[in-house]
């Protein structure tokens, strides 16, 4: 077996799952964000009692690294690198952007963009094409009209991520689409074995979260 803890607090909606290889055996969902830091801990012994699994068969641990909100992603990264140090296993690092690329892959044609909000008129975004290669590296990006024109001259581009309705209210150019499809706990599943099968693990002593501008490691979150 390779039971994996995934951790994903990034969000509003934080899920937990735990899985063994790319098959998810159960996982556990907190839709209040404020409450992500006091439910972590115990729906993590949840999960493990429901699955009939001891911490320590764990062999590695998974973290939604962001970007995100700031809290929620202290919350995450402080609980996966706790867990990976006590027991001496690694700790597996996924992009908040890359998982929502994941999800929305199967609804793309040419090329995807996901888009987490940052406040006012600012989002967290980067564009992959069909195979995950980057072709906007991960940025912060305040939106206009002429955003991602560059790629849209040339490539139908499916936007995604929880700042979609944002997005949609500025960007009315014909190669743009978008979809409302979310992260399951199954997708994060996928990439957090894919990580562990390639041993893509991350340096315990220097893992943080990844904030994408330096200003939200300071006072503020984020995303709401």
């Amino acid at each position: 077996m390779s039971l994996i803890l995934n951790i994903d607090t990034a969000l509003d909606r934080a899920i937990i799952s735990l899985s063994d290889q790319q098959n998810i055996l159960c996982f556990s969902i907190n839709e209040r964000q404020k409450d992500h830091s006091a439910w972590l801990h115990p729906a993590i012994q949840n999960l493990l009692k429901s699955a009939g699994a001891q911490i320590n068969q764990l062999a590695a641990v998974a973290v939604n690294a962001g970007p995100g909100s700031y809290t929620g992603l202290r919350v995450g990264m402080a609980a996966a690198k706790g867990i990976c140090y006590a027991l001496n296993i690694p700790l597996i690092t996924v992009s908040n952007l890359e998982l929502w690329a994941e999800a929305a892959l199967p609804e793309a044609e040419q090329c995807i963009c996901p888009v987490i909000d940052a406040r006012r008129m600012e989002v967290f975004t980067a564009v992959y094409d069909m195979n995950k290669k980057e072709l906007l590296s991960p940025q912060a990006m305040i939106l206009n009209e002429n955003s991602f024109t560059g790629i849209l001259k040339s490539q139908k581009m499916l936007f995604c991520g929880n700042a979609v309705g944002k997005v949609k209210n500025i960007i009315r150019h014909p190669n743009a689409f978008f979809t409302d499809t979310s992260p399951q706990p199954q997708t994060m599943v996928w990439l957090s074995y894919k990580k562990y099968a390639n041993h893509e693990t991350t340096n315990l002593a220097y893992a943080e979260p990844f904030y994408l501008k330096p200003f939200f490691q300071k006072n503020t979150e984020g995303c709401k």
